[in-house]
């Protein structure tokens, strides 16, 4: 990133900081509804050296990385296996009607199943990462090169040559864009799962900040899950753009 790139980033940012600042300072607003940059400060760095936030990031870490790793690998495994088994019309129409049922609509029943541990938590980052991945998965392997392909036939190319050379690599780049958008699902989920469940976690951390008035903790925690995700999507995004630079990696600019 050039620094004509990255002055004109921080434009908006620091514009906005400077506006909260000044209100803060010229008390437009009381501290209780929107601390101050200082006090959003003072927290964060509390919570850093007592090892509360880093606590907390952990836990959410975990069950974000946990989840996704799984729903990767049943959306990866069923994407394939719509391909090659091409029975589709067995599980088409569950799929699609699952695909519209947000995920935290599901939060009471499957506490119900799973208890408050993090089994329902887990599934709850499944539910919200699969669809994505596994639409990625099928569009990129069903649309690879059809001139490739029937090189390969031609050439004699048995189904697991023609998948491992050329309808795989066609598909890298649909399933790295399908990972990017289900890492994003997956925090939301597990952000909004905390919330209403747990006893640790970046959600959890927040909403017992705001049942104990410390705003200034909020903030923070919001600081915090809005950066964490950033750089999530920013590695992966790097990460398309390097492997297939056409396929809009850099989703941030």
């Amino acid at each position: 990133m050039s620094r004509r790139i990255f002055a004109k980033r921080c434009v908006l940012p620091a514009l906005l900081y400077a506006l909260w600042w000044w209100g803060s300072a010229r008390q437009w607003w009381s501290s209780y509804v929107l601390p101050s940059p200082a006090q959003v400060w003072r927290a964060f760095w509390s919570m850093t050296c007592s090892g509360a936030l880093l606590g907390d990031l952990w836990a959410s870490v975990r069950r974000v990385a946990v989840g996704f790793s799984i729903s990767f690998a049943l959306a990866f495994a069923l994407g394939l296996a719509s391909i090659w088994t091409r029975r589709t019309e067995y599980y088409g129409h569950l799929v699609e009607f699952l695909r519209h049922v947000p995920p935290l609509s599901l939060i009471p029943l499957l506490i119900l199943w799973f208890g408050i541990g993090e089994k329902s938590k887990t599934v709850l980052i499944v539910l919200a990462t699969f669809f994505p991945i596994y639409m990625s998965v099928h569009k990129g392997v069903v649309t690879a090169n059809r001139k490739l392909m029937e090189v390969g036939r031609t050439m004699g190319f048995s189904k697991w040559r023609l998948f491992s050379r050329i309808m795989f690599p066609c598909a890298v780049p649909d399933i790295l864009v399908g990972m990017r958008i289900g890492i994003g699902y997956s925090w939301r989920a597990i952000i909004s799962a905390e919330m209403i469940a747990a006893a640790s976690g970046l959600g959890y951390m927040i909403l017992d900040a705001q049942q104990m008035s410390r705003s200034d903790k909020v903030v923070a925690g919001v600081f915090v899950i809005g950066l964490v995700g950033y750089l999530t999507d920013a590695a992966l995004a790097a990460l398309i753009a390097r492997v297939a630079p056409g396929a809009g990696g850099d989703g941030v600019g």
